[in-house]
């Protein structure tokens, strides 16, 4: 089959859409890609795997899409473009990855009669609530939450075949009134022959490490890492800490980590490419998933958490449900409540001065891994629900 898939930012990189597009092609369909341009990129560029259609956009237009649902500008850019490749190229199946774009899709079932699969990889209207630019006075304006829940519910119930990344986020999709039988959990699993694990060093009582990796804004919960650093370290107990990543918040990292005198334990290594990822796995004694509990994170998962268990690194997770689960089902960390640094810093000062029980967690994850949550596993459930559809 012919499949358009719509992103709407640049492209690449995305972990997870290169493992659909790889699994995809590998079974014999062709696959497209609809996004933005980017500088020296080319406005339409063949791969092995597929065809990439770029277009440019404004920075009115791409500002507008914050208020997708009140302003017409963004859909306008999305229907102009889909219909233009439509005209030139024929396609079977529309796949749009997340919300926002989902009436796009839903209008190419319509006009052209193909099938049309909804990939949601968030729960797109509590990241919105919860995101800092729409609760600025203008984002306020331009997105409402109510808006949004009733979009979703709207569009979940007309897509032919829904993709989540975790169970509970098909019992949250089921809870609006959508069929089960339509909802497929394909997760964000790793492809562990694009994986390079690096062999770790040992435990060292003198320069004990945690690791962070992934985007740095308020709801990440990093804040809550300082402060139990804070904690052990008015103990006598210095525990380091590796944060790699970005974001808006990192200013207000940097001011906590200066507040709660921790400067000696952290270092801020800044983003790092998904290739640079595991030069940084060699010295973590643990890694950490500290993220906030929320109807967000309660209904997706980290691509990072794979690789955690991939690399032997030892996971303490916040109390998010489907972190919670894979830690506990698979014996690969440790869990705690997302916003107690004294419950945290207990569990970092116990496994410090008992690193045996870090033995424990250490070869589980990767088995777990190799035989249940790798993309060989999940790329054969998306290619059966293509088959199902063909």
């Amino acid at each position: 089959m012919k499949v358009l898939m719509i992103l709407d930012h640049v492209f690449p990189p995305d972990t997870r859409v290169e493992n659909e597009i790889a699994s995809l092609s590998a079974a014999g369909h062709e696959v497209h890609i609809a996004c933005f341009a980017q500088d020296n990129k080319p406005l339409v560029e063949k791969k092995a795997t597929c065809i990439i259609h770029r277009k440019k956009i404004s920075k009115f237009t791409f500002k507008a899409s914050v208020g997708v649902l009140k302003l017409p500008f963004y859909f306008r850019f999305w229907r102009k473009f889909v219909n233009e490749l439509f005209a030139e190229n024929g396609f079977d199946v529309i796949h749009i990855h997340d919300l926002p774009l989902a009436k796009i899709g839903l209008e190419a079932k319509k006009r052209y009669n193909v099938k049309y699969i909804l990939d949601l990889h968030e729960n797109w209207p509590v990241l919105l609530q919860l995101s800092q630019h729409t609760n600025t006075f203008l984002g306020k304006m331009l997105s409402s939450n109510s808006q949004w829940v009733d979009y979703e519910r709207d569009m979940c119930q007309k897509a032919d075949e829904i993709i989540v990344v975790v169970d509970e986020a098909k019992k949250r999709i089921a809870s609006l009134g959508v069929d089960e039988k339509k909802i497929h959990v394909v997760s964000n699993t790793l492809d562990i022959n694009q994986f390079d694990v690096i062999e770790r060093k040992g435990f060292n009582k003198e320069n004990f490490r945690i690791l962070y990796v992934g985007g740095i804004n308020y709801h990440r919960g990093i804040q809550y890492v300082i402060d139990a650093l804070a904690i052990l370290k008015s103990k006598g107990i210095n525990i380091y800490f590796d944060l790699v990543g970005d974001g808006r918040y990192l200013a207000d990292i940097r001011e906590r980590i200066v507040e709660k005198h921790v400067e000696d334990l952290v270092v801020v290594h800044g983003f790092k490419k998904y290739t640079q990822i595991p030069e940084v796995y060699e010295n973590a004694n643990l890694a950490i998933i500290p993220h906030i509990k929320s109807g967000h994170t309660d209904n997706t998962i980290p691509h990072k958490i794979f690789q955690y268990l991939y690399a032997e690194i030892p996971i303490l997770t916040s109390n998010c449900d489907p972190l919670e689960r894979i830690v506990n089902e698979t014996h690969s960390g440790i869990s705690y409540h997302y916003d107690n640094a004294e419950e945290l810093a207990g569990i970092m000062e116990e496994l410090y001065k008992n690193p045996e029980k870090l033995n424990d967690y250490i070869h589980n994850g990767r088995q777990a891994v190799v035989e249940k949550y790798n993309w060989a596993v999940d790329g054969a459930k998306l290619n059966e629900l293509y088959r199902s559809i063909g």
